[in-house]
């Protein structure tokens, strides 16, 4: 009688925590169903993929949640894997190696479509026929993605070239605008392929790279560069790639033209683009525009912003030290740019941020953060915004009341204007309508 009581109560701690565990698999089950489902209707940060696992092959060893570079896009719930915040998925590709059982691939979502987003084919063509957008300016940012847009696209106009026979003597094959990555990937393309190219750009070959911080390390899949190879390292500091574009400047075929600005593009009649910068023409049977989405920095009309100390961009945080500083804004790049500051002997660092908490940025940026605000090394003001700089100080609101801060130098990271004007000016056709759509890469 004794045993058959045991096993009665061994059956209903049995059935307790089954019932327990099913309860747990089920609240955990929705709630990564709200999440994937609030995701897909929500833009995505990045507009470029996210993984998607499939549950029946998923064993739940967590793999690709500890592998992930991002931190928090995987989670682990009731020994399955789901995708919890797939906004912040930049495509490392990490925790499709990782899993062993091959439950997970990325998915490219093509960028969310509003009224600033160029209408493309898959072939990244737009509605005008042969002229080209690739890299960020078309909605997929991460350098990966930029390289081998441009390999592909310029693969796409060769193959077009071979079947028309070229209707003008004096046009290049192909004008490519823009030498960040995407420009300088086919721009090799363009060399390796034997087409007759020019590039054209308005600052210097790197683009958004050579205005990173100083010793800024990019994560980033291996990336392939037509005719240098792969790059296998997952991780390139700013200096490692600007390597890169050194030897792409030393070669004698490389055919860039840097400092030129392209003010309007042409198509006439028969075909034929016309290029025009502030010096010069250049004719093209086709045009690749890489020009990228950031344009000129965003300001905050606040009086006083034109003031020299007042800045857009951080280089060398080495060159400052012992100063007070503000730095305005809540992405990466303001987090990025605080922290290198507040390494500086003698920096004392304040960031203004209008939200109440960060929404947006890398969870190993916040985790930094964490530790430096914690540390004493800079301070967070949420809920604040400049209301005017002043030569040795600054004016900001936080949570409705005035204060006055000591301050030597400002930086503003409020992003950047994208080139939409430009693009309708053109020609260029955008989406009418908001969607999202998702196929596999």
């Amino acid at each position: 009688m004794e045993t058959f009581g045991t096993i009665i109560l061994a059956l209903a701690i049995i059935a307790f925590f089954v019932y327990r565990y099913r309860r747990t698999w089920k609240r955990h089950e929705r709630k990564a169903q709200e999440v994937v489902a609030q995701s897909a209707i929500q833009p995505q940060a990045s507009g470029a993929v996210r993984p998607y696992i499939d549950a029946a092959l998923c064993i739940g060893c967590s793999g690709c949640a500890n592998v992930c570079p991002e931190g928090d896009v995987i989670a682990m719930m009731a020994g399955r894997a789901f995708v919890v915040s797939e906004q912040k998925c930049i495509g490392h590709e990490r925790c499709v190696d990782a899993c062993p059982v091959g439950a997970i691939t990325l998915v490219k979502a093509r960028p969310v479509t509003d009224a600033n987003t160029p209408r493309l084919t898959p072939e990244y063509e737009t509605t005008l026929t042969n002229l080209f957008i690739i890299g960020e300016l078309g909605g997929l940012p991460l350098i990966k993605n930029a390289v081998n847009q441009g390999r592909q696209c310029v693969d796409t106009i060769t193959n077009r070239i071979k079947t028309i026979p070229p209707p003008a003597p004096n046009a290049y094959d192909v004008v490519i605008v823009g030498a960040g990555p995407a420009g300088i990937s086919a721009s090799l393309r363009a060399i390796e392929n034997k087409l007759r190219y020019l590039t054209i750009e308005k600052d210097e070959v790197g683009g958004t790279v050579a205005k990173f911080p100083r010793q800024k390390v990019i994560t980033t899949p291996p990336l392939e560069f037509p005719l240098f190879g792969k790059l296998n390292k997952t991780e390139l500091s700013k200096e490692h790639l600007l390597a890169v574009w050194d030897m792409v400047l030393n070669r004698a075929d490389f055919n860039v033209c840097t400092d030129s600005i392209v003010e309007d593009i042409r198509k006439s009649e028969d075909g034929i683009f016309t290029l025009t910068t502030p010096t010069q023409q250049h004719r093209a049977r086709y045009v690749v525009l890489a020009t990228g989405r950031a344009g000129n920095p965003k300001k905050l009309g606040v009086s006083g912003e034109h003031l020299p100390k007042v800045m857009y961009r951080l280089i060398d945080a080495h060159q400052y030290a012992g100063k007070r500083i503000l730095v305005v804004g809540g992405g990466d790049s303001a987090v990025e740019a605080a922290i290198a500051l507040a390494q500086q002997p003698g920096n004392q660092v304040t960031v203004s941020y209008r939200k109440k908490i960060f929404t947006r940025i890398k969870e190993r940026n916040a985790k930094r953060l964490r530790e430096y605000v914690g540390a004493g090394r800079l301070k967070v003001l949420f809920d604040s915004r400049p209301v005017k700089f002043e030569r040795d100080s600054v004016i900001i609101d936080v949570g409705g009341t005035l204060h006055r801060l000591p301050n030597h130098f400002v930086w503003i990271f409020a992003g950047g204007t994208p080139p939409v004007d430009f693009l309708r000016k053109i020609g260029v056709g955008f989406v009418t309508q908001h969607s999202v759509d998702s196929q596999s890469l």
